[in-house]
């Protein structure tokens, strides 16, 4: 009889994803599964970095903004990410934080449904999500109805023709499950209101198609399976039927038709550059650039596949233990169809729990209420690693090691 750890090594050498492994620096001994809330650091990037510090920045000086073309980064970047997102080119600019460009969005979105006055949010959003849809419908004289999404076509039914915006997230960042885009979508058009998605757990870790299914805008982060480095700057979408009537509530000077102009009034650019605000933290804008060549030939197809393959393997391991310990249970849908790039488990001390498995080098991340979240990286995380983090998942569980004091301290776990 083949043993689990035989099987996962076959799994691993049928891998026709297993070379980028390489291509990123991963810790010895540790089993890295918060990918979902920072990336792994790619090969490539300290290199790049250096070359942006000593010869762009150091020898050109002000002249790289001309000569090193970092004038033009936002849109060129935002186009590689395009690719990620199905979407044509000229219809993505990275910039600002993920809670800036939603918060852009949003009222972009409000605004080119004026007159309507309800807005539909998502009851499981991320939080700095909701704090912002509240702040636009204060700002707008909006209303908020949060909904989740099982219950967001009968919210339409009722209240259609006074929606002017929904907003959800493709991927929930507590469960890992999988919304129907298309579906949903569609469902907002057929009452004439606008969606914007928050596809930050989605990106780079399922195949997006914003074109082909209508999404109206989308936000992400890149610092997640983008793998662009802490505090990596946000993306904004906007599909171009839109462009010419996007009324964004940040216009900066980036953004102005005639930057260098520097006139009193502020007229926008064309297509998407209106949607740039400031001046960015071009190092970290520049090392994202760096981090996304991984991607340059890779099948985001292949990408999911391999994700819900090690999501079902995860949870087949997993089979014994959860028969075993009742307070042990699995909150992420058993579908891998209907999964993101994670599973997340419930446990009432999930905090020393995920403190004692980080202490055997095993590293995710707990949400309330009790929740342990284990989100991988397709592109660098193997069945073995998963496999491994089943059985010191058994062990500390077996042991009690999680009621050790040490792992009793609260702890900033993101």
């Amino acid at each position: 009889m083949t043993t689990r750890r035989e099987h996962a090594e076959q799994l691993d050498a049928a891998d026709q994803l297993a070379p980028l492994r390489e291509q990123f620096q991963l810790p010895p001994n540790v089993v890295y599964l918060d990918g979902n809330s920072l990336g792994a650091l790619v090969n490539q990037v300290p290199d790049r970095l250096a070359d942006v510090v000593t010869r762009q920045w150091g020898d050109h000086l002000i002249r790289a903004w001309n000569e090193d073309a970092w004038w033009q980064a936002p849109i060129r970047i935002g186009d590689r990410i395009g690719k990620l997102l199905g979407a044509g080119p000229g219809q993505v600019v990275v910039g600002e934080s993920t809670s800036i460009q939603f918060f852009q969005a949003l009222t972009a979105a409000a605004r080119l449904r004026s007159g309507r006055r309800l807005v539909l949010s998502d009851l499981n959003h991320f939080p700095t999500n909701r704090y912002l849809a509240a702040s636009v419908a204060r700002l707008l004289g909006l209303e908020i109805l949060e909904v989740s999404a099982d219950d967001l076509q009968a919210a339409l039914r009722e209240h259609g023709s006074d929606v002017c915006a929904i907003s959800f997230g493709a991927v929930d960042f507590r469960t890992g499950a999988l919304l129907d885009i298309p579906q949903i979508t569609e469902a907002a058009h057929s009452q004439g209101a606008l969606v914007v998605w928050d596809v930050c757990h989605a990106v780079g870790a399922v195949p997006l198609e914003c074109d082909a299914d209508q999404v109206d805008l989308a936000v992400g982060c890149t610092y997640k399976y983008l793998n662009g480095g802490p505090g990596s700057p946000a993306f904004l979408y906007a599909a171009a039927r839109h462009h010419a009537a996007l009324d964004l509530p940040l216009t900066g000077w980036h953004g102005h038709a005639d930057p260098f102009g520097m006139t009193h009034a502020f007229e926008p650019a064309e297509g998407i550059a209106k949607a740039r605000v400031g001046t960015l933290p071009m190092l970290s804008l520049l090392a994202l650039d760096a981090a996304l060549d991984v991607f340059d030939g890779v099948d985001l197809t292949a990408v999911q596949t391999k994700s819900q393959d090690l999501g079902d393997f995860f949870l087949e391991c997993l089979a014994d233990l959860l028969n075993t310990t009742p307070e042990l249970g699995v909150v992420s849908p058993r579908r891998a169809t209907r999964r993101g790039s994670q599973v997340t488990l419930s446990h009432p001390e999930a905090s020393p729990v995920m403190a004692a498995l980080i202490a055997r080098g095993v590293i995710g991340d707990v949400r309330p209420p009790g929740l342990l979240r284990f989100g991988w990286n397709s592109l660098y995380i193997r069945y073995q690693d998963l496999l491994h983090a089943v059985e010191a998942l058994e062990t500390v569980l077996s042991e009690g090691e999680h009621r050790r004091p040490e792992h009793q301290v609260p702890r900033l776990v993101t």
